[in-house]
């Protein structure tokens, strides 16, 4: 089951960016397609002047993303991960809300997933995928808390022919999966039958 998790975890970093599984801090955007698929979504965004919350599993993630955006956007963004002050986080919120604020957050699952209010974003990105819908819907709710007036998209970034598509379909096939809770996280890939795990982690 440990194997299991972390060669998923592995993977998932190579969809996000190699430069995660490298370790060698290059986070060139010409080396992801996730890094270039989410700055033609934030061209969009930014052009609306609206706002944004990018949502990703990996604090280390934060930083090279919150730095190609800050180019997107033309003015820097926030932060907020595990290493967030519950003071700071309060900061963080409100100058978030101000409609004059930084036009985009980016936030890891696990620190903003609940207790925030974030309503002025109307677009949430979800960078790479935490394969439990209970974990993704609160993440989406900061966006969708009472007070929120417009319409929200929300964008799921999946690398194509990949592992991350074979599991995404998996999850709407088996209606089950929709009542796992956020406690669950992902166990339940490593309780898959190992001739399942195999046909999701074929090479095309």
């Amino acid at each position: 089951k440990d194997f299991v998790t972390n060669l998923i975890t592995r993977l998932k970093q190579i969809c996000d960016h190699p430069a995660l599984y490298l370790d060698d801090g290059n986070f060139d955007a010409g080396s992801s397609g996730k890094f270039q698929r989410l700055q033609r979504i934030c061209e969009t965004i930014a052009a609306a002047g609206e706002k944004v919350l990018v949502f990703t599993q990996f604090q280390t993630l934060t930083t090279p993303l919150e730095a190609h955006l800050r180019r997107v956007f033309g003015r820097p963004g926030l932060i907020l991960d595990g290493t967030t002050t519950v003071n700071r986080r309060s900061d963080i919120v409100a100058e978030f809300q101000d409609d004059n604020g930084p036009p985009f957050m980016v936030l890891t699952l696990k620190a903003g997933g609940s207790g925030l209010n974030l309503t002025a974003a109307t677009h949430v990105v979800h960078f790479d995928l935490w394969w439990n819908p209970a974990v993704e819907a609160q993440a989406t709710d900061r966006a969708y808390r009472i007070g929120q007036q417009r319409a929200v998209q929300v964008h799921r970034l999946i690398t194509r022919d990949s592992f991350e598509e074979r599991i995404d379909a998996l999850m709407r096939d088996k209606r089950e999966l929709v009542e796992l809770t956020v406690a669950s996280g992902e166990s339940w890939i490593g309780q898959l039958p190992t001739e399942q795990l195999a046909e999701l982690l074929r090479l095309s």
